[in-house]
């Protein structure tokens, strides 16, 4: 082992707060039931039991699910946009804005996922490649609750629907119409679907491969990074 390498440390260091976590998974969780319960509602799959009595609303009970799911999403969106921007620990996830301007970690960066490199030193928690790929997961996830909550005033006239409905009926009448609408929800949900996949799986190659417990970040809040000792 050489003089260098015994001087490397690994430094535990306090990457995601207990709210970030928190949010991570409760919108993991939620996006999986939305997943189930929307896939039903387009295409029934299951039958209630047979009964006399008027009470088997298979469909409604779906939609009620899927409706409650999908504001609990929409909450976890909204704290997550506050921890961004407010929260004191999520300050490195904003320092990671400055990583996207580096020709030279960019370039750096895809060496890495080809296997011609080792992973560059980040400023932020975020490399630009993931940066970049969130920021539009979010995008198509904030075009996925705006196109739900159209669908949802035609459920509910009043209340919080009826308040809505005068709000987002122009945003429907752009998009084309219920019909359209219903589509572009179905289509970001697939993009959704074909994220999460690979996001796992690239969580997993960053974790084995840059072996600094990147994963292990998102249960503990820790991730372990090299230092040098002097």
């Amino acid at each position: 082992m050489s003089n260098k390498e015994e001087k490397l440390q690994r430094k535990a260091e306090y990457e995601f707060s207990i709210g970030l976590r928190l949010t991570h998974w409760i919108r993991a969780i939620a996006i999986v039931i939305l997943i189930g319960t929307g896939y039903y509602i387009s295409y029934v799959f299951q039958s209630p039991m047979s009964s006399f009595e008027p009470v088997n609303f298979m469909q409604a009970k779906y939609r009620l699910v899927h409706q409650a799911i999908g504001f609990v999403l929409i909450a976890c969106i909204i704290f997550k946009f506050y921890l961004f921007f407010c929260d004191k620990i999520s300050h490195k996830e904003r320092v990671s804005i400055l990583d996207l301007f580096s020709v030279k970690l960019w370039i750096r960066q895809i060496k890495f996922y080809i296997f011609l490199g080792k992973h560059p030193h980040l400023r932020g928690v975020y490399n630009p490649l993931q940066f970049v790929t969130y920021f539009l997961f979010y995008l198509v996830m904030l075009g996925i609750i705006l196109t739900g909550l159209i669908l949802y005033t035609h459920t509910y006239h009043e209340g919080l629907g009826g308040i809505l409905y005068d709000l987002l009926k122009p945003i429907e009448a752009k998009l084309g119409g219920l019909a359209e609408v219903r589509i572009y929800h179905r289509i970001l949900m697939w993009v959704v679907m074909i994220f999460i996949p690979i996001h796992v799986y690239m969580a997993i190659f960053n974790a084995v491969k840059g072996k600094n417990g990147a994963m292990d970040a998102i249960f503990s809040g820790y991730k372990y990074i090299k230092e040098e000792r002097n």
